[in-house]
């Protein structure tokens, strides 16, 4: 695992790049063959990935985690993160904002730092992105049965009653297709980095209390899919999530 000693400041680096994402979802071999099911298909469990394309130990973790990417079990979710966009390559899908998430998933738990490549599973467990035992057994216990119901309604969606909490409901955005990335410089100068689930926006919809309720959501980009997450604060574990 890159350990990036980073601290608050890092969260104000921009990113943005010129360099072009190649959609390969049509393209034999594009995608691999899903790994076994750990987990709950009736309950996926939330697997998100902290990677840059700027860390030379992230394509591993990549190729795990987009491999999880047809599973029914799992909700695989690519977050591009920016403390590694000063090493000569900034990511070109990275958001300030991601690199906030993890910061959060960080000071809950109590670590001083943040790194890549990092899986959050279903807000609970941290795990090496390229171990991918270790991740698949960190799915199968981070399982949640007691959650809320969560359905698509009209041009919103619908949360069910549930135990108290104060939770945050997200909308996240992804784009299900391969991107393949021909990185130019730094680290992985002349590595072509096929992702898959990558982020491309994240929006805080609401909150819930445990009462049933009805959110509006912004309008989709064009061929992004969209992943509900219920989240007992930010930095929080996942109660319940679904694909809608």
């Amino acid at each position: 695992m890159r350990i990036l000693l980073a601290t608050l400041p890092a969260l104000a680096l921009a990113a943005c790049s010129g360099a072009v994402a190649t959609p390969a979802s049509n393209q034999p071999g594009a995608r691999s063959a899903p790994v076994a099911q750990t987990g709950d298909p009736a309950h996926p469990v939330v697997v998100e990935l902290y990677q840059s394309q700027g860390c030379s130990s992230c394509p591993p973790a990549d190729r795990v985690v987009n491999r999880l990417a047809d599973r029914r079990d799992v909700i695989p979710l690519s977050f591009a993160v920016t403390y590694w966009d000063d090493l000569g390559w900034k990511d070109i899908f990275a958001d300030p904002a991601y690199t906030a998430r993890q910061w959060d998933y960080a000071r809950t738990a109590g670590r001083p730092q943040v790194a890549t490549p990092q899986v959050i599973v279903n807000g609970r467990d941290a795990v090496l992105g390229s171990h991918e035992s270790e991740l698949n057994a960190a799915i199968a216990r981070n399982v949640v049965k007691d959650g809320p119901s969560i359905a698509a309604q009209g041009s919103g969606v619908a949360i069910g009653a549930g135990k108290a909490a104060h939770a945050i409901v997200w909308a996240v955005r992804y784009d299900p297709r391969t991107l393949n990335v021909a990185v130019k410089a730094g680290e992985n100068e002349g590595v072509n980095i096929p992702h898959r689930n990558i982020v491309k926006q994240l929006v805080q919809i609401g909150s819930w209390s445990g009462k049933a309720a009805q959110y509006s959501l912004p309008a989709a980009p064009a061929g992004l899919q969209t992943a509900i997450l219920v989240q007992n604060g930010k930095g929080g574990p996942i109660l319940s999530a679904a694909k809608i």
